[in-house]
């Protein structure tokens, strides 16, 4: 099964090399029927049909997403009503957040935009906005981004300058409860919380960094600490062992206590958003619960590769993303390098938790530093000890952080005392990133620098492989 879904990740991910016709089922169909005849090579024509059938699947998808109502009226203004999908996050001059536009002019259509707006009372995640809005083009590449194909990679292909709008209501469906949970979970972990640690609180529980100041953001990139402002699978388990714990301690069954952590999961998903972290996450999380309901073994392959299928069957453009390459690549290094890790550790004078906090952040430095290039042009030579660091804070934050949630509703004063003490962690994590971030050379941002930090980790693996095999070699000889 494994392999199928490897199969069908590759192919939707082939559909950005190039989109294939309807012939390409024909071709699946072909290896399914030599599957059935030939059972000795079926493994391998069961794989090129999962691959051939989502790299039509792929198409499918980017031909809708390259779609544009909106874009051959580039240029003009009208009457526009469009619902607000995303934070809004205060620029220099503007304030930018996502929207879905569903009427402009005469014309009701449901598409995707960029809206910019003056920074002026910006209307919260969910509100739905009346208003006059020009349709402008994205920017073309510059200063080492570009805007027009990051946007359209999500579907977007029009900026929306609205400089008045009224609030005429809030988006219902799906969207409405996303928005309700969001906000009573915002309010709750961040209750009686103003400025930073509000703003850290709320981009660690919910991954939204949108209020966090500037410059602590970049001290949070040079310290290798940013992935602590997305939701990561630390969150999802912490929320669905909490579903359990909660059950256990009531007295319910386990059965119900996956259930409950099937619904935790699932609401929390909405409270974040699509991101790939948690999304992927989320599917881990509920693959497990499901499992267990049903009987059947876990395999956290398997559970990655659903979650790496899942996202690039609704976007094929996600392969392209940073979230989506620095969640899988971190993902992959605990399952593969940690163990091998903890074993070159083994003899040193660390503890265990020490030598578990070291291995698994020296494994995610070494898998995202590739992405980190790539993407940001830019490495952080800080990350593990600043990670090392500040890990230990990370479980009781979040763990405070879900009950204050979930006692908010029923006493206040208790989620406003936990919100205080959370404030403290928060505290902590943010002096981690401002010392570690500070630090004379914290990243490496040219070719050279990058080259000699790659010959040096060489160097320093070399070395402690070495010193491990003296100690076998001395521990194995008698006497």
């Amino acid at each position: 099964m494994q392999v199928l879904v490897a199969a069908a990740c590759v192919g939707v991910a082939l559909s950005n090399v190039g989109r294939p016709g309807t012939s390409i089922l024909a071709a699946a169909a072909a290896a399914v029927a030599f599957a059935a005849s030939a059972p000795r090579h079926a493994a391998i024509a069961s794989a090129i049909a999962a691959a051939a059938t989502g790299w039509w699947w792929g198409g499918l998808r980017l031909d809708q997403l390259d779609r544009s109502v909106l874009a051959p009226r580039i240029g003009t203004a009208e009457r526009v009503r469009a619902v607000i999908t995303s934070p809004p996050r205060r620029g220099r001059f503007d304030v930018r957040m996502e929207g879905e536009v569903v009427r402009f002019g005469r014309a009701s259509v449901h598409e995707r935009t960029l809206i910019r707006m003056p920074p002026a009372r910006p209307p919260p995640q969910g509100a739905v906005v009346d208003g006059i809005g020009r349709l402008a083009a994205p920017k073309p590449p510059r200063n080492g981004f570009d805007e027009q194909t990051w946007l359209r990679r999500h579907g977007i292909h029009t900026v929306l300058h609205l400089d008045t709008h009224v609030v005429v209501g809030h988006r219902r469906g799906i969207g409405g409860i996303s928005d309700r949970i969001r906000g009573g979970v915002r309010g709750a972990v961040a209750r009686g919380k103003h400025g930073e640690r509000a703003a850290l609180l709320t981009g660690i529980v919910l991954g939204d960094d949108a209020d966090v100041p500037d410059g602590l953001r970049r001290r949070f990139r040079a310290s290798g600490l940013y992935h602590l402002l997305a939701v990561s699978g630390q969150n999802v388990a912490l929320v669905g062992g909490g579903a359990l714990l909660l059950a256990w301690l009531v007295g319910l069954s386990r059965r119900v206590g996956e259930i409950g952590a099937l619904a935790a999961i699932a609401a929390y998903v909405l409270a974040v958003g699509a991101q790939p972290s948690v999304v992927r996450a989320g599917i881990a999380g509920a693959l497990t619960s499901l499992a267990w309901l049903t009987g059947r073994l876990t395999d956290r392959w398997h559970f990655l590769l659903v979650g790496a299928l899942v996202l690039l069957a609704w976007n094929p453009y996600s392969v392209f993303d940073a979230g989506f390459q620095l969640s899988f690549a971190a993902v992959a290094a605990i399952f593969v390098l940690v163990p091998r890790l903890r074993r070159v550790l083994e003899g040193y004078p660390v503890p265990s938790f020490a030598a578990e906090g070291l291995a698994v952040s020296a494994a995610c430095a070494a898998a995202t530093a590739p992405v980190m290039w790539m993407q940001f042009h830019a490495v952080s030579l800080v990350a593990i000890p600043a990670n090392a660091v500040a890990a230990p804070a990370m479980a009781p934050l979040l763990a405070v952080a879900f009950t204050g949630a979930a006692v908010a509703p029923f006493a206040p004063s208790a989620a406003t005392a936990l919100a205080w003490l959370n404030g403290w962690l928060a505290a902590y994590v943010a002096a981690c990133a401002r010392v570690a971030g500070g630090l004379p050379g914290a990243q490496v941002q040219s070719t050279r620098s990058l080259l000699l930090l790659v010959a040096g980790a060489f160097i320093v693996a070399a070395y402690a492989c070495g010193r491990r095999e003296e100690r076998y070699v001395s521990a194995s000889r008698p006497g």
